[in-house]
């Protein structure tokens, strides 16, 4: 009998507790009707707004910027850097152009990449870093690119601890068979010119390691014997 007693009492608290939980998520609710309907709306007009920018806006201008930089794209592929930056020709736009016209698509972000490519080509260094600074490179591959190229601008413009910088981060961006090896050559020559051989030393060795079979570390051999005689 008492454990009935006892039994019942505690499903009576139970009962009681279930209760002023409602009661009082429910006197919550009313004494801030207004938040509460703020918070959901907004949360709602967010979650809109994100469907609505990538599916009504975005995948439109990310269409359209794909179109437009077919142009810029050719002239890129033969040189001509100053059509494929501001007149590929055909009323189509140039990497300038689809930069800010077209704003938060990857193919803007991409044209930020060319546009520094091109820069570099014709000399304008801080230009070139400029728009490869404002590219987000994603991936394996456009990393190592994005690097290289900036250790480049860097480097024609006698900056060589930030070519330096460059090149290092361009070379363990990735474990590309091409351009890693490639840029840790040129991290290896930069080292040398510098006068630091036993960084190069030690550059050129890695190269030879990981990379022996690549077109830069068939004969990385007297590049080492190079820079070993001169830190001897």
């Amino acid at each position: 009998m008492a454990q009935r007693r006892k039994t019942k009492r505690a499903e009576q608290e139970t009962l009681v507790d279930i209760v002023e939980v409602k009661e009082q998520a429910s006197d919550f609710f009313e004494r801030n009707q207004k938040p509460v309907f703020g918070i959901l709306g907004a949360i709602a007009l967010i979650i809109g707004g994100y469907f609505a920018y990538k599916y009504l806006y975005k995948t439109p201008k990310e269409r359209e910027a794909t179109e437009q930089i077919f142009q810029a794209e050719l002239q890129f592929e033969r040189d001509s850097f100053e059509l494929a930056l501001l007149n590929p020709g055909g009323g189509y736009s140039g990497f300038l152009d689809i930069i800010e016209n077209y704003k938060g698509t990857d193919v803007a972000n991409l044209a930020n990449y060319y546009a520094g490519i091109c820069y570099l080509h014709l000399g304008k260094f801080d230009a070139a870093i400029s728009y490869l600074k404002d590219f987000s490179a994603v991936g394996e591959i456009t990393p190592i690119m994005k690097h290289g190229a900036l250790g480049d601008a860097y480097s024609e413009m006698g900056k060589f601890d930030d070519a330096i910088g460059e090149y290092k981060k361009a070379a363990q961006a990735g474990g590309n068979d091409f351009l890693t090896p490639y840029y840790l050559k040129k991290l290896g020559l930069l080292y040398e010119k510098q006068g630091d051989y036993a960084a190069a030393v030690k550059t050129f060795k890695q190269l030879k390691e990981e990379y022996s079979q690549s077109q830069d570390g068939y004969n990385i051999e007297k590049f080492i014997q190079r820079a070993e005689a001169a830190a001897n």
